[in-house]
């Protein structure tokens, strides 16, 4: 038995409920689904859901939905994906559609759960999109720490949101909409300030927004980064430079960072072998997904595999 659910079974007096190994999907309330929710953004307090299930979120994902956990005071252990952090509050988590995340708080950690669709809010206009795209290109933390007054003003357009959100007096969704754009936009500046690229302040963030988008479709394809360029009608160094200026990495490195996440995410949650995992990806012969996952990690998939599976039995 892990150290957790001693932990759990010692404060409740009750065995932790057995939790299954598939990973849920969930719409905006937490109910099973298979396709984004119609309405534009939810936004709770932390312990309005957390506080039910003494303090912890279960690993689950959402089609289409974007989060932002602001976290005030308190803490928090967040699994994005296979990695795990510890940010010291105040900090923002930012959770990209699709990804596959786990919370656990501090007792009394304040702060809200803002969720939104990703895809309708990028539908604003070219520079929108590409603020979208860019802070939402992979899961990441941003610290607050030292924002001063940009968390301040990050505070209180969270508290407005809420409030409009619970009100919903006339116009209330156009409120709702400018007030989760200014959060991002303040989150992008403090994220550039971090030592990330601003990325929303660049021409080249439209063209990069559209090839993620290109990628999140077709990367278990594994088409060159030329068959990309065609598609979105420019060339080929065009859409290299266009993707290093944002990310600094090439566009065919992005590619190939993607299909590793997929790999990862299979390898933990699908309980298939590796080499029906490797057909899944679009490799022709496992013996190179094998080559690719290993030279990419320096572990082979089935240790990878096992790695994993020791990890969240507490081993």
């Amino acid at each position: 038995m892990c150290a957790a659910t001693n932990e759990y079974s010692e404060r409740t007096g009750r065995s932790r409920p057995a939790r299954p190994r598939g990973v849920p999907v969930f719409s905006l309330y937490g109910e099973i689904s298979e396709a984004p929710d119609d309405e534009f953004v939810h936004i709770e307090a932390i312990a309005d859901r957390s506080e039910r299930y003494d303090w912890e979120i279960d690993r689950h994902s959402h089609h289409g939905l974007a989060q932002v956990l602001m976290v005030f005071s308190g803490g928090v252990t967040v699994g994005l994906d296979d990695q795990v952090t510890s940010p010291p509050a105040p900090c923002a988590v930012l959770v990209p559609a699709g990804t596959v995340h786990t919370f656990r708080f501090a007792p009394g950690t304040d702060g809200r759960v803002l969720t939104f669709a990703e895809g309708r809010l990028g539908l604003g206009g070219a520079e929108r999109a590409a603020l979208v795209a860019s802070l939402f290109e992979a899961p990441a933390v941003v610290d607050l720490g030292e924002a001063g007054a940009a968390r301040e003003r990050l505070e209180r357009r969270f508290c407005d949101i809420a409030a409009e959100f619970r009100e919903r007096g006339p116009g209330w969704t156009m409120a709702i909409e400018a007030g989760v754009v200014e959060v991002l936009v303040l989150l992008a500046r403090r994220h550039a300030s971090m030592g990330r690229a601003e990325a929303a302040a660049r021409p080249e963030a439209d063209l990069f927004g559209r090839f993620r988008a290109l990628v999140e479709r077709h990367f278990a394809d594994h088409l060159p980064t030329g068959a990309y360029a065609t598609e979105l009608g420019v060339s080929e160094s065009r859409l290299d430079r266009a993707v290093r200026a944002v990310t600094g990495r090439s566009a065919f490195e992005v590619t190939q960072e993607r299909l590793l996440l997929e790999a990862r995410r299979k390898l933990v949650y699908i309980a298939a072998p590796v080499s029906k995992l490797a057909y899944e990806l679009g490799f022709e012969d496992p013996a190179y997904f094998w080559r690719f996952f290993r030279r990419r990690t320096g572990m082979t998939p089935t240790e990878f595999r096992r790695a994993q599976r020791a990890r969240a039995d507490g081993g």
